[in-house]
């Protein structure tokens, strides 16, 4: 199972995010900088990070981004719900579109689908400070750049 760029990218911000104290401000050009990625996709990123409320965007001149809840709150399985446009792992997964011939009677859709719940079910264990319990090695890297 492969994520989008774009599911990818907004863990990264979120991950970046939960390394800065909490009423800490941070922006697109800082976050692009750090992992070396398009600032634009970024952009795009965190307008739509803002809308699920996962984190808050302060506007203004001393405006910036962080986190909307403590990084305990936010659900990993539930973020790559949110960002991911389908997941259709195969043709039959997408009702309008499948043209497969064996789909009635194919048994693998029933273990893709087994194999996707059990990914997200795994997903769902854990938590954004999970993912950032080596805060310091995280910060190293960040300031590398």
């Amino acid at each position: 199972m492969r994520l989008t760029n774009y599911t990818d990218y907004s863990l990264r911000v979120l991950i970046y995010l939960a390394t800065k104290p909490k009423d800490e401000l941070s922006n697109i050009k800082e976050i692009a900088e750090a992992y070396n990625i398009s600032k634009n996709h970024l952009m795009k990123v965190t307008y739509e990070l803002g809308k699920m409320n996962i984190i808050e965007t302060v506007r203004g001149r001393n405006g910036g981004i962080r986190l909307a809840h403590a990084p305990e709150e936010i659900n990993i399985g539930e973020v790559v719900r949110q960002t991911e446009e389908d997941f259709h792992l195969v043709e039959c997964f997408d009702k309008e579109r499948n043209q497969c011939i064996i789909s009635p009677a194919c048994g693998l859709k029933h273990v893709l689908n087994k194999a996707l719940q059990a990914y997200l079910a795994v997903l769902d264990e854990y938590t954004l400070a999970d993912l950032v319990k080596n805060q310091s090695s995280l910060l190293a890297y960040f300031s590398q750049k």
